[in-house]
């Protein structure tokens, strides 16, 4: 399965607005668009025109990731996803797994604690660990979902992108994954560490300034 940044971008809306406005879900070219034009959540902003959404609507319809779903006596078709997780689709996702791709489809590569906390509305994800396991994964598959980006210079984290647009990346990147967030007892061993070496140095002060003091009388 392979799309372009527009594709993603419908796709994507789709299966953000069906978890978070069911009673909204399926929907209208129109609100559609609305969703893809998004300043907040989207990564870049698009300005589409609904005549160019419906395009694309039309373009997904005929390689059946999308469906026309219009309810009874509805003048306006509405639109449904059939990309994962149904009956129509041989892919199938968790629910952390399908918070994160749909993350990245609308906001491109990120890292496990940007996700963490852009997942919220999706899948509460306690820990951006946890988003490492569904990341790791998602990468294990026969055919990899995500990829790691290399580490950028100022960067503490890697960064994370899919691969369904953005198979650019499976060059640059790896599926095989090196850890990019310190584990909590590793950051209290250093804490304490930390700690030691500072008394360490208070200490020598003191017995320094002791010392001056000494001569000074």
């Amino acid at each position: 399965m392979e799309l372009n940044n527009q594709e993603a971008r419908v796709i994507g809306c789709l299966l953000e607005k069906e978890i978070t406005t069911p009673e909204q879900y399926p929907l209208s070219a129109n609100s559609l668009t609305l969703a893809c034009n998004q300043k907040s959540s989207r990564e870049p902003v698009m300005s589409m025109t609904e005549s160019e959404v419906q395009q694309i609507i039309d373009e997904l319809i005929k390689n059946r990731l999308i469906s026309e779903q219009s309810g009874f006596g509805s003048r306006v078709a509405k639109y449904k996803h059939r990309f994962c997780n149904t009956e129509f689709s041989d892919l199938q996702l968790s629910s952390e797994q399908l918070a994160i791709i749909i993350v990245m489809m609308l906001r491109g590569p990120q890292t496990p604690g940007e996700l963490k906390t852009r997942c919220n509305r999706l899948h509460t994800f306690e820990t951006p660990q946890q988003v490492e396991s569904a990341l790791q994964a998602l990468a294990s598959r026969e055919e990899p979902l995500v990829v790691q980006l290399p580490r950028e210079a100022g960067r503490r984290d890697n960064r994370y992108a899919q691969l369904f647009s953005d198979k650019k990346y499976l060059e640059q990147g790896s599926t095989q994954f090196e850890a990019s967030v310190a584990a909590p007892n590793s950051d209290k061993q250093a804490l304490i560490t930390r700690v030691d070496v500072l008394e360490n140095q208070i200490s020598d002060l003191t017995k320094r300034l002791e010392e001056l003091e000494q001569l000074l009388d």
